[in-house]
C-alpha cells in the first residue's frame, strides 16, 4: 500500500514552530506500516542507548542513527515514497518521531491521522 503519489510535497515556507510542524509530520506518515516501521527503529534505538550506557559499551552508540533512521528510512522510500522530514526539519522531525511513538503506544495516534489528513495541506 503506498500513499497518493499526487499528494502535495513539503511546503516551501519554514515552519514557525513544533506546533504548525507536526500536522505536516503526520501526513507524511499516513500509511500504517511506515508508522510502525518508525516505531520499531526508535524503539530498538531506545534500546541500544539504554544497553550501551548499562553495559558500559559506548561504542554500540555509533549505530542508534543506523538503526533509528534505517526503519524509519525504509518505510519512507519503499510504502511511503515520499522524502523524509528529517532532511529538512532533522529537530522537529526527531520530536515528532518521539510524540509519534508515544501516541502509538498510547493508541491515539491514528486519530491524529485522521486529523491531519482531513485538515489538508
Amino acid at each position: 500500500m503506498t500513499s497518493n503519489p499526487t499528494k502535495p510535497a513539503a511546503p516551501a515556507e519554514r515552519f514557525q514552530s513544533f506546533q504548525e510542524f507536526w500536522p505536516y509530520y503526520v501526513r507524511e506518515h499516513r500509511v500504517p506500516m511506515c508508522r510502525w516501521l518508525h516505531f520499531v527503529g526508535t524503539t530498538l534505538a531506545v534500546l541500544v542507548i539504554v544497553l550501551s550506557v548499562a553495559s558500559g559499551r559506548y561504542a554500540w552508540l555509533a549505530t542508534v542513527p543506523v538503526v533509528g533512521y534505517g526503519f524509519a528510512w525504509i518505510g519512507h522510500f519503499f510504502i511511503e515514497r515520499n522524502r523524509p522530514a528529517t532532511f529538512q526539519y532533522p529537530l522537529w522531525s526527531f520530536l515528532g518521531d518521539l510524540k509519534m511513538w508515544w501516541l502509538m503506544l498510547s493508541g491515539r495516534m491514528e486519530g491524529e491521522v485522521r486529523r491531519a489528513v482531513a485538515a489538508g495541506p
